[in-house]
């Protein structure tokens, strides 16, 4: 199985925090679960934790490289950027990831958001997501029990399967 491909100063353990989460599911294909990634006004129909997003260009729905965007999430205001985008491709698996930042100075939160979605053998499909994070929000989720972090990107995850479920049954 493929990994996230981490930036300097974001690698698992060198970070204030780090959050993994991961689900393996049958009878759905990265192709189907893409646009519902990759489509962000999408996300708070299966992700409660999202809201207000809009892209600062005004162009498309869309995530591709370099676009810059705005979500809410966490009680976090954030300002995004994409910095890696690989759709689905037959035999390889999709990729997208961001950075993103919040506050200024001692509340400044800086973190990097991966997705990795990859066809398995026998119809299934695992989806990848994790996230590190700097600053001393950062440190302060670290701390918190349950983590926020976990719980709530396992919410995204499931919820992400199931819309992509939910469409395919039309």
């Amino acid at each position: 199985m493929h990994a996230i491909i981490w930036p300097e100063g974001y690698i698992p353990g060198e970070c204030d925090n780090f959050a993994s989460n991961e689900v393996i599911v049958k009878g759905l294909s990265v192709a189907e679960v893409w646009p519902f990634l990759a489509i962000p006004a999408r996300w708070p129909a299966y992700y409660a934790n999202s809201s207000d997003i809009r892209f600062h260009d005004g162009e498309g729905e869309a995530l591709t490289p370099q676009r810059r965007f705005f979500f809410r999430t966490f009680g976090f205001p954030v300002e995004a950027q994409v910095v890696e985008c690989v759709p689905p491709e037959p035999g390889q698996p999709a990729r997208l990831a961001w950075h993103g930042w919040a506050g200024e100075g001692a509340t400044r939160l800086d973190v990097h958001h991966a997705w990795l979605l990859e066809d398995l053998p026998g119809g299934r499909l695992r989806i990848l997501t994790q996230e590190t994070q700097n600053g001393e929000p950062a440190k302060d989720l670290a701390r918190a029990r349950p983590n926020p972090m976990i719980n709530g990107h396992q919410d995204w995850l499931v919820g992400l399967a199931e819309a992509a479920r939910r469409a395919k049954r039309g």
